[in-house]
């Protein structure tokens, strides 16, 4: 059983869908590094919570 809730994002390389598991305990409000899953380049992932108790993704490209 999984803890967390499943996402997608466009990669900001390649514009490739990727997935990611959020857990909202943990997450919400923190900036991680992830690589593509499909071209492999640095991503920057920002989880910002919304005031319905949800949350909403943005990406950059790490050199932004």
């Amino acid at each position: 059983m999984s803890l967390g809730h499943a996402a997608s994002f466009q990669c900001p390389y390649c514009m490739e869908p990727n997935d990611l598991d959020i857990d909202p305990l943990n997450d919400i409000g923190q900036v991680m590094l992830v690589d593509c899953q499909i071209c492999c380049q640095p991503i920057e992932v920002r989880v910002e919570a919304t005031e319905h108790d949800d949350f909403v993704i943005s990406v950059k490209q790490e050199n932004e």
